[in-house]
């Protein structure tokens, strides 16, 4: 039993850390929900689907820590990242996804992210990321390669094919047509007239230097908009 030698109020239970879940399949927060629920340290205070509800939650909410699907639907864990480091929250966010790939985690750093786990990581290593990222830590799962990381960290920023480069519109289109969204179907989504989706892609080519469709969706997925999976 631990005595505080404080001469404050007394302290009845611990403060726990509290958490945002954002993944879009219900099973897999559920079951990270239940995990995390049988500690007496993590308190779940919201669950999102996509990127949209997460940054409206965590707004609502202000949670410690949100774990953040790398890729879901209409708004990446990526993107949602960056528009975080936006605003004024202090919410740290740690990535979750199934790829070990060196530019992912890159990506993820290089976003805002605090930390990025694999979703094969056991029930500790879960506990023990959300423990070091909310005490201002980086955590990185140890199956990824450390010292690629740091290489890709020193990288030059001034590539003007980095998706720091591209404006959030762009990448939100980026996304759409990388998950097989027609112009008319990206129009309607966002708001915006068919033409301005045409301008934005051919802008879009022109600076990413590539000439059809399929290379836009092969950079989506290598810098993490998409997963390299179906959903």
């Amino acid at each position: 039993m631990l005595v505080s030698r404080s001469k404050g109020p007394k302290l009845t239970e611990a403060v726990r850390t509290r958490v945002l879940i954002a993944d879009d399949h219900a099973l897999v927060r559920a079951g990270i929900r239940a995990l995390l629920e049988s500690l007496t340290t993590m308190e779940v205070v919201a669950e999102a689907a996509s990127g949209f509800e997460a940054l409206d939650l965590i707004e609502k909410h202000q949670p410690d820590v949100a774990l953040m699907d790398i890729a879901m639907p209409g708004l990446s864990g990526l993107e949602a990242v960056r528009r975080l480091g936006q605003g004024c929250s202090t919410t740290r966010v740690i990535i979750l996804s199934m790829h070990a790939c060196d530019e992912y985690v890159w990506q993820a750093l290089r976003s805002g992210a605090h930390g990025y786990l694999l979703k094969g990581a056991s029930f500790a290593e879960l506990e023990f990321a959300i423990k070091s990222v909310a005490e201002n830590q980086i955590y990185l799962s140890p199956a990824i390669s450390r010292h690629l990381i740091e290489d890709y960290l020193h990288l030059s920023g001034s590539d003007d094919r980095s998706i720091e480069h591209l404006s959030p519109r762009q990448r939100e289109i980026l996304q759409l047509i990388a998950e097989g969204k027609s112009t008319k179907q990206i129009a309607l989504v966002l708001g915006i007239s068919v033409k301005t989706v045409d301008t934005h892609r051919s802008l879009l080519m022109k600076r990413l230097n590539v000439h059809d469709l399929a290379s836009l969706v092969r950079y989506a997925v290598k810098t993490g908009l998409v997963d390299l999976q179906p959903l």
